[in-house]
């Protein structure tokens, strides 16, 4: 869908937009958005073909998030479909939220994004069980940060945070990764295998 009120197009997006379409690639990427006097954890979703088609705002900031982000309401909680299949994003320790993921499974969810600054070993172990719940494919995009990375007066206090994103297919397998080091995580991938899974389980259908 389109709604340019609610997507909020400007500079930044219309060049993200341009490297969609030049490249050809859906593009799925964290911003921390601005909407009146209030930021939020956002998610936007790209296609080559019509820029940017999807927004999502995190329901729940977690942790210390809660003294800066507004919360979501509910409104960008939809998958988008696409050329490649259905995306939705879950971001972060959204994916710990049981009513979301049903609410995505329900929708045919194919390529389920989950960005997160979550490394632990844990956090692996829900992306392989959501894949495996939902029987949709998982790309999990973590961040990575070093002790360099931290402006020299704030490295005794700054962590790491050591990335391992990772690729993971309806039968709950790891597929690619976990990647610790910064990079390209990629894999070769079969839509097929979702229907497949689905005759074992579908926690959303018959």
């Amino acid at each position: 869908y389109w709604n340019s009120a609610i997507l909020c197009p400007g500079a930044e997006t219309d060049l993200l937009a341009a490297w969609a379409r030049e490249l050809d690639l859906h593009i799925v990427i964290g911003v921390i958005e601005r909407g009146g006097s209030t930021l939020y954890c956002t998610s936007l979703v790209f296609s080559p073909a019509a820029g940017l088609i999807s927004k999502h705002r995190k329901l729940m900031p977690t942790g210390t998030e809660r003294l800066l982000w507004g919360l979501g309401d509910g409104s960008t909680i939809d998958a988008v479909n696409t050329e490649i299949g259905s995306i939705g994003v879950a971001i972060c320790w959204e994916n710990y939220m049981p009513l979301y993921r049903q609410h995505l499974y329900g929708q045919g969810v194919q390529l389920w994004c989950a960005p997160t600054v979550d490394s632990r070993e844990i956090w692996q172990t829900s992306m392989r069980h959501i894949a495996y719940e939902g029987r949709c494919f998982v790309l999990s995009a973590c961040q990575r940060l070093t002790k360099e990375d931290w402006p020299d007066d704030l490295r005794e206090e700054g962590g790491v945070i050591d990335g391992r994103s990772l690729i993971v297919s309806p039968q709950g397998t790891v597929i690619a990764g976990p990647m610790q080091q910064e990079g390209l995580l990629t894999a070769e991938i079969d839509i097929g295998d979702i229907a497949r899974g689905k005759f074992d389980l579908d926690v959303a259908g018959h």
